[in-house]
């Protein structure tokens, strides 16, 4: 039984685990009136500044799943959404458990992945590990988009040279020929047309993220006739329910506070 349903009648206290536009969307569609929970969103803490969505926020881990079962009882948290990156799958194996602990509904928000159009030539790989094999066969100059967290998989490429973006400088170890573009999203078609030409990129690598923000330096690369790697995300823990949109997130809150569900 989900211990918010022996709880006495209240406001209601939804956490999100976000970091994501989806993230952003959601809470602002829940802290709307009328009868809004109360709704706090967590984030990692890996981006210096970060964008912060409605509500309340919180920023640091939690200490594995015990610690965010723990903060999930005494924090009276009556729904948690997963609605982080599709790459971070630390944290949503650790929701999973938390959940399933503190006996707390749980969803996970993923924006659909991404769909190859004819003239696209994407190579799909499972890690970072395989882009960075694969990508002496396809280019000398690489557009890295997979961000800086990563980049210890392809120190060890020595001929190649690397233009990696992303929001915050990164830290060694990475490629020793690499330049840095700090840029954060949305990103248009011609910023990227203009980025692949003026830096004569041939491949370009990019995980399987989804979303509108990232997408235009697809549509470039296929204009361009440039390979594509790209790294499959990892699947949403076994038995946690998924939607793709804020919105279907969003209701499935509203459902689950209904008088039917907690009486």
């Amino acid at each position: 039984m989900n211990d918010a349903a022996t709880r006495p009648p209240g406001r209601r206290h939804v956490l999100i685990l976000g970091g994501t536009t989806e993230a952003r969307r959601l809470a602002a569609d829940l802290t709307a009136p009328p009868a809004a929970p109360r709704v706090t969103t967590s984030l990692a803490g890996r981006v210096a500044a970060p964008r912060l969505p409605a509500g309340e926020v919180r920023i640091g881990g939690f200490g594995g799943p015990q610690g965010l079962a723990r903060w999930l009882r005494e924090h009276a948290v009556d729904a948690l959404i997963d609605a982080t990156h599709p790459f971070a799958g630390t944290i949503s194996h650790n929701a999973a458990q938390a959940a399933a602990t503190a006996h707390v509904p749980l969803l996970a928000l993923r924006r659909p992945g991404w769909v190859p159009a004819r003239g696209d030539t994407w190579h799909r790989v499972g890690s970072l590990d395989e882009a960075a094999a694969a990508l002496p066969a396809l280019g000398r100059r690489v557009f890295l988009t997979t961000g800086r967290m990563g980049l210890a998989h392809f120190a060890h490429l020595t001929d190649l040279w690397f233009l990696m973006r992303s929001v915050d400088a990164p830290e060694p170890p990475y490629p020793p020929l690499m330049e840095t573009l700090l840029a954060r999203g949305p990103f248009t078609l011609e910023d990227e047309r203009e980025l692949l030409r003026r830096h004569r990129i041939d491949v370009v690598v990019t995980k399987d993220s989804g979303g509108a923000a990232t997408a235009p330096k697809l549509t470039a690369a296929r204009e361009a006739g440039l390979p594509v790697v790209i790294v499959e995300r990892p699947p949403v823990p076994d038995g946690v329910p998924v939607v793709a949109t804020p919105e279907a997130a969003g209701e499935w809150v509203r459902d689950l506070f209904s008088e039917a569900t907690f009486r």
